[in-house]
């Protein structure tokens, strides 16, 4: 779903731009205010808009909790790579994850939060570094660790550098477990690629939201390597939880409420 902008919905109803959001899926209209109290789920066919890092936070986290760390981690374009400083420069969003200190029910936590919205959720080398300072905080501060990971897979702009990051972040994530603090992974639409391949699916409880792919590489080009048809449902989250890879597919209303469930379990 998208905000209704000038020229379009608004301005045919002679309202002003953002007061309406279009369901990108079945075109339903719904008052902007409304819209965000259902958590940005279309109330009428149940499409999941895919959220920023910070309103995923809002969604997330108790009010006016979240600190930010280690902000001034700058992307470079170290590969030379054709057109990707441009992408940078132009992107409305500093890099497709934010990290950062939070409570949720009071529950002292850090939080790693993926944004779509820039490059994919590429996994860069900004994103597998703020990733382990994650770790290192949520240990120096005994607190449990949650990323939400929404993601196209490793960044091809970085090259081989962008699929080391799967070995550093995995690598952070086994001293986080031999620290004895939990780590919780929230799997959101898309996770895919490296991504999924690494840190997005070693959670010690893995929780997915409702109709998300999930995977590594997606259907067509599987079906088109194997010549096979897949099942119905093939790489979705219901699917994944029905077959033991994810633990739990919960509604995005329910999300903070299971993991302070799941915290007052780890914190006892």
């Amino acid at each position: 779903m998208e905000p209704v902008t000038e020229g379009n919905v608004s301005n045919k109803k002679g309202l002003p731009a953002g007061i309406w959001t279009e369901c990108k899926k079945c075109g339903q209209l719904f008052l902007q205010k409304d819209f965000e109290e259902n958590f940005m789920v279309c109330p009428k066919c149940g499409y999941y808009t895919r959220l920023s890092a910070y309103k995923r936070i809002e969604f997330t986290v108790d009010k006016g909790s979240f600190k930010e760390i280690n902000i001034n981690i700058d992307t470079v374009d170290f590969l030379n790579f054709p057109g990707y400083s441009n992408k940078i420069r132009d992107s409305k969003i500093n890099e497709a994850i934010i990290i950062g200190e939070a409570k949720i029910d009071g529950y002292n936590v850090i939080i790693a939060v993926m944004d779509f919205n820039f490059m994919g959720g590429s996994m860069g080398s900004v994103v597998g570094e703020k990733i382990v300072r994650a770790v290192e905080k949520a240990i120096k501060k005994k607190y449990h660790l949650i990323i939400i990971s929404a993601s196209g897979g490793a960044r091809m702009q970085e090259g081989t550098t962008s699929l080391m990051q799967m070995a550093k972040t995995s690598a952070a994530l086994a001293k986080l477990d031999s620290s004895g603090l939990a780590y919780i992974s929230i799997l959101t639409d898309p996770t895919t690629g490296g991504v999924a391949a690494s840190y997005a699916m070693l959670g010690d409880i893995n929780i997915a939201e409702p109709k998300a792919l999930i995977g590594f590489a997606g259907p067509r080009v599987i079906e088109q390597t194997i010549r096979q048809q897949l099942p119905e449902g093939f790489q979705f989250s219901e699917f994944l939880e029905k077959h033991g890879m994810i633990d739990i597919v919960v509604e995005r209303k329910y999300i903070k409420n299971v993991l302070a469930r799941v915290l007052r379990f780890f914190y006892k």
